[in-house]
């Protein structure tokens, strides 16, 4: 979700020649006659006062676009709804019998791409050894990547009805998570992150299970306001979704083993989601348990080269909630010998995270996105152990069906048990526009600006000052389909 500040309808080329030119000519003079340190303050001013002008612009050439929408029903708040429809039948995640067949190869995915400048040390705001995602929240805040899928469905004379699914990927690699040695060409490194089939209605007492094989996307829950995936397994095994216990509850199961190549590295993951489990009426609850184990491993000699293997496991309670105007869902997650993934085994671990996210649509024009974190992380050696407490906040103003201004503030602490506090604090200011209206209409074009500064007291690299303030301008667009 980035972006830089471009023009949207009015001379986008002019206005970004003559920023970029302008910028290096003021360069050259200031630098000749104002301290350094000045320069980049003015400097500073100067682009963020043009990243605002540019973002409100829109909000002034079209004002007179939202007199015509005055007349829409107060029903537009869940348009949205109907989109997000269109695209779960076309390409759903699991099939069920009720999927009706569609003809030829199906393309979806989801992606995001777009410029993200920064002249400072840090061009992304964050507390060093925060735990919750992108902690300050990810608006104008995160890198880019995109996920490409191709399906082909098929149904034979007794209904059931099955599909083959294919993704590759394509992420942002930074130098700080490359192995040593290792590169990455300019565009980036092409995986292939699925490559499996499965089918429905192929058991008469389960007609509405769906039995998979190969390599998926497995059990990843995410949340949105900062990008955090409180578990993820992706990984090649198979298993079963929605077997139905009765009417009060369905469970998933699976098998999984750790990607390596086109086989796996050892470790594996039981996986498991009793869910559609009705509280009330607005409210439905899940159950997650995972365990985490590996194989026997050998050297060439025949010399056993795991023998202190251990195991891991997680639990967690989901509780979602929906109402008239949006959303809310608590986490609870723990677990033991591991964090996000039980393939990622550390002994003396135990983990405990707890969030609150939420989405409120107060009128047709204006909805809040929220969301509180807490991360503790308990290990030895003492000195990682620490807790990350984080807050985003996200208010969206509506001005028409294809214009929005999002404005996201988030805070990030890390509080280190042995002593020590990691903080850091962002605003984005974000003008966009896309194909119908509200929180989640894709795709997106994004033009923002990020202010924030990061105060890292515990950090790896003692030779950079802990200070750090972060001004970034970017355009980005976002869509998934």
């Amino acid at each position: 979700m980035v972006c830089t500040i471009a023009s949207l309808n009015v001379s986008k080329e002019a206005v970004s020649i003559t920023t970029c030119s302008s910028m290096s000519d003021i360069s050259q003079q200031i630098k000749a006659i104002i301290p350094i340190q000045k320069y980049r303050y003015v400097m500073r001013f100067k682009i963020l006062s043009a990243a605002v002008v540019l973002a409100l612009l829109p909000m002034t050439v079209f004002a007179e676009t939202e007199t015509e929408t005055e007349t829409e029903t107060e029903t537009d708040i869940n348009v949205n709804a109907d989109l997000e429809e269109q695209v779960a039948s076309s390409q759903p995640v699991i099939l069920t019998p009720s999927n009706e067949l569609e003809e030829g190869v199906i393309f979806s995915g989801y992606a995001r791409y777009g410029l993200h400048y920064s002249d400072d040390i840090k061009h992304y705001v964050l507390a060093e050894g925060q735990l919750a995602g992108n902690a300050t929240g990810r608006l104008g805040n995160e890198g880019n990547g995109g996920e490409f899928q191709f399906a082909k469905a098929f149904q034979n004379e007794g209904g059931a009805l099955w599909d083959v699914v294919l993704m590759l990927e394509n992420w942002s690699k930074y130098k700080i998570n490359l192995e040593s040695g290792e590169t990455v060409s300019e565009y980036g490194d092409i995986a292939l992150k699925k490559f499996y089939a499965g089918g429905t209605n192929v058991f008469a007492s389960q007609p509405n299970a769906y039995i998979w094989a190969g390599r998926d996307f497995h059990q990843r829950p995410q949340q949105e306001l900062n990008d955090y995936f409180w578990m993820t397994h992706d990984g090649q095994g198979g298993g079963i979704y929605n077997l139905e216990l009765g009417a009060a509850a369905k469970l998933d199961f699976s098998v999984v083993g750790q990607v390596d190549g086109p086989g796996d590295n050892g470790n594996y993951a039981f996986t498991s989601k009793l869910h559609s489990i009705g509280v009330t009426d607005s409210i439905n609850m899940s159950v997650l348990f995972n365990y985490g184990f590996e194989n026997d491993q050998y050297d060439e000699d025949g010399d056993r080269t795991n023998e202190a293997k251990i195991s891991a496991y997680q639990v967690a309670a989901v509780f979602d909630q929906n109402w008239s105007q949006g959303r809310n869902q608590l986490i609870v997650r723990y677990a033991d010998n591991t964090d996000t993934s039980v393939y990622s085994k550390v002994a003396d671990l135990t983990t405990l995270f707890v969030s609150v996210e939420g989405l409120a649509n107060l009128d047709r024009h204006f909805s809040l996105a929220y969301l509180a974190g807490y991360h503790n992380s308990d290990t030895k050696p003492a000195d990682e152990a620490r807790t990350n407490y984080s807050a985003i906040m996200r208010p969206m103003y509506r001005w028409n069906a294809t214009h929005s201004t999002w404005v996201e503030a988030g805070y990030s602490l890390v509080d280190y048990e042995q002593g020590g506090k990691n903080t850091a604090w962002k605003v984005t200011l974000s003008q966009n526009v896309t194909l119908n209206t509200f929180a989640n209409s894709r795709p997106m074009l994004r033009f923002y600006a990020t202010v924030g500064e990061a105060d890292n007291q515990i950090r790896a690299n003692e030779l950079v000052a802990a200070k750090q303030d972060t001004l970034a301008l970017g355009a980005m667009f976002e869509a998934w389909w």
